[in-house]
């Protein structure tokens, strides 16, 4: 059983659904004739496409001015249309209803993948210079083999620990520990000492050999979003309606008031919102208190994007990427495919070295990056064009990038952020088997949908 089929077994027994085959609990519900969706993000944009091949009436509202939500495309260069993301960066080779839709909308997927340079200890090796020690690939290897045959008991108690204790436990130590804090904090964007084993160790054991970093969309992850709001009408999408409040009624349905004084009315909820924007609605009536918990115990990942664009493309490799263990802490190259002398490096950081590299000025953080690069690849900061900066730990909605299930919370706290509010669902990449892609926005947006259309 894999970590989606257990997840989903586990979520039916917590909310008491086995018998019904339904991973959302409610009482019993009767297919509505309309639903209000909040947010349009992926999440939000694939339940509205579900809804409308159900002949299901709906209307999206999203507070931000613009469609995408956590997928955010931006234009570098204009001369160029050098495009990078933002925000969500990849599609996985396992992600196969994003690839189906890619497929559908007639959106090309191009190969992202890269071939890693470490900067360790004040030494500069290129990809294929180093690699973990052939005494812990060996000890993963077996742990990676065991992961199938772990019963649900043993992934509870594994969820009980961080990932940074996990490794130690196994055998993992000195430098292969110290690439792996580096190389792993990347995936989750905050340090391993605050992420659960279990949703570590599950990501790993069934992901894609370079970690479902495999594709993206060519000429960028928006056009993604665009299409699904074609398909869902552009008419039934609201921006720019932040949602203040929302009144719920067994018997009448929902009223949701939004900032600019505008109300709408319908049978039923979508709410794709991250928990943050979640907890600063009003909701009337208030959520249980396990499940006010729960929204209050889980963090998203601070993840700061400093794009920077060059006159030339002095790291030489179309695949290049590179973690290092100064406060750069990654960099890559974000203008794969896209033909240009010019090109974008992407500087990465997570965690606290993201809220320290955002709370700096462009000047601050050219010095960092000549700091990190002059030693091993001469003066790059003369070749510098541009460059912009986006802090996912300061946005308005989200005050983060994607959720990171942390100790002992994957079988505890996702449950509850899953149950049904009366008449209201929830969807987003917090609520998927794995956090921080697009492919598990979209499939619980169109599961919660699917929900709420069977009646």
């Amino acid at each position: 059983m894999n970590r989606k089929s257990f997840i989903q077994q586990s979520l039916l027994l917590s909310a008491g659904a086995l018998a019904s085959g339904k991973i959302f609990s409610a009482p019993h519900i009767k297919k509505p004739a309309s639903v209000i969706i909040i947010g349009a993000g992926f999440a939000g944009l694939s339940a509205a496409c579900y809804l409308k091949k159900q002949g299901i009436k709906y209307v999206i509202l999203e507070a931000r001015e613009r469609i995408g939500g956590r997928v955010f495309s931006h234009i570098m260069d204009k001369p160029d249309n050098l495009v990078i993301e933002l925000g969500a960066e990849w599609v996985g080779n396992s992600h196969s209803r994003i690839i189906e839709l890619c497929e559908e909308f007639g959106l090309p997927l191009e190969n992202n993948q890269f071939e890693t340079d470490l900067i360790y200890k004040n030494k500069y090796s290129p990809a294929g210079s180093w690699d973990y020690s052939k005494e812990w690939k060996e000890k993963f290897k077996i742990i990676l083999e065991k992961y199938p045959k772990l019963t649900a008991t043993e992934k509870r108690n594994i969820d009980k620990t961080d990932w940074w204790n996990f490794l130690v436990n196994n055998g993992c130590s000195d430098t292969d520990l110290d690439i792996r804090e580096l190389l792993d904090s990347t995936d989750f964007g905050e340090s391993i000492r605050h992420v659960s084993a279990f949703a570590a160790l599950a990501e790993y054991a069934e992901s894609s050999e370079k970690n479902e970093m495999d594709k993206k969309i060519k000429g960028g992850n928006s056009r993604l979003a665009e299409a699904l709001a074609q398909q869902a009408g552009r008419e039934n999408i609201k921006t720019g309606h932040p949602v203040i409040k929302i009144a719920q009624n067994l018997k009448t349905g929902v009223t949701v008031f939004c900032e600019n004084g505008a109300q709408f009315k319908a049978d039923k909820i979508i709410c794709t919102a991250p928990t943050f924007s979640v907890k600063k609605i009003k909701w009337d009536p208030v959520f249980p208190s396990t499940q006010w918990q729960a929204l209050n115990e889980l963090q998203y990942a601070r993840i700061n994007k400093n794009p920077v664009l060059f006159n030339t493309r002095w790291w030489k490799r179309e695949d290049f990427d590179m973690v290092t263990d100064q406060l750069p802490h990654y960099f890559y190259h974000a203008t794969k495919n896209q033909r240009s002398e010019k090109g974008v490096l992407i500087s990465y950081t997570i965690g606290d070295k993201a809220a320290a590299v955002a709370n700096q000025s462009d000047e601050w953080r050219i010095q960092m990056l000549q700091q990190t690069l002059t030693p091993y690849f001469g003066n790059v900061t003369d070749k510098i064009i541009a460059q912009t900066n986006y802090y996912w730990g300061n946005d308005a909605l989200s005050r983060g990038a994607y959720a990171i299930y942390g100790i002992d919370q994957w079988f505890r706290v996702m449950p509850q952020l899953r149950k049904p509010h009366l008449h209201t669902y929830f969807a987003g990449e917090h609520l998927a088997d794995w956090q921080g892609f697009m492919e598990g926005a979209i499939n619980s947006g169109e599961e919660a949908a699917a929900t709420i259309a069977k009646g």
